[in-house]
């Protein structure tokens, strides 16, 4: 068995004296999809943005290659390979989709490769080439999710955090959403997922975990969760 990528445990979270994720523990096995899935107020943002950097932890732990997170900064993670396509895409809508990318690459200042990964994200997502010069902001919410994605793709990370990539687009542009996703775990980069779509994230997946309330209900494999269990599950009987 491989050596996790992403190791997390125990991790719990607060906002003043609320408890938003309490005793939350999860590994990615490199190479892999591993969804994080539950109701609005689970706590499943909340968990990427301690892994990523963007809130400190209460307690717990974040390994991430054999290495303690304790402490540092959310730009040494990205560094480090560990990138975030937030809830809600965040793009620049002022600066070009071009600019957008290249700024995806920001801490990698001379580097001849970058480029060569511009075309790489642009042979994945074609519109982006299409709009290069076009503002973020005049983008569809679909094309601005492909961006989103892109920019933190110019990174070039090893595991990939995405905040729910399909929240609020079109069922087309869901479906080709996610079938970049498979692409892009194909391609070698590891994902770490939370989203909406329970039945497709469970689809997408090698490994689920569910959360509720801040807290850790389940994990298995994403072919062993069908309708029943998972409809058991997010209406609170655990299992």
């Amino acid at each position: 068995m491989s050596t996790p990528l992403l190791e997390v445990g125990g991790l719990a979270v607060r906002y003043g004296v609320i408890n938003a994720v309490e005793d939350v523990s999860l590994s990615v096995a490199p190479g892999s999809i591993v969804s994080l899935i539950g109701s609005n107020g689970a706590g499943k943002t909340t968990s990427l943005r301690a892994i990523s950097g963007l809130l400190a932890p209460a307690a717990g732990s974040i390994r991430f290659d054999g290495r303690d997170l304790a402490g540092v900064a959310a730009e040494t993670r990205v560094a480090m390979g560990l990138a975030q396509v937030p809830e809600g895409r965040r793009v620049f809508p002022r600066m070009t989709v071009l600019e957008n990318l290249q700024l995806g690459a920001y801490l990698r200042p001379g580097d001849a490769s970058v480029p060569e990964d511009l075309e790489a994200i642009t042979t994945l997502f074609p519109i982006l080439e299409q709009r290069r010069k076009q503002l973020a902001g005049t983008l569809s919410g679909g094309e601005q999710q492909m961006l989103a994605i892109g920019r933190a793709l110019m990174s070039r990370p090893r595991l990939l955090l995405m905040d729910e990539p399909t929240m609020g687009l079109a069922p087309q542009m869901v479906e080709l959403i996610l079938e970049r996703i498979l692409e892009i775990r194909r391609l070698g980069t590891t994902i770490l997922l939370v989203e909406q779509n329970a039945v497709e994230a469970i689809r997408l997946s090698d490994m689920v975990t569910v959360l509720r309330l801040g807290r850790v209900v389940h994990t298995s494999p994403g072919s062993e969760i069908g309708d029943d269990l998972l409809r058991d599950l997010y209406l609170g009987h655990d299992v």
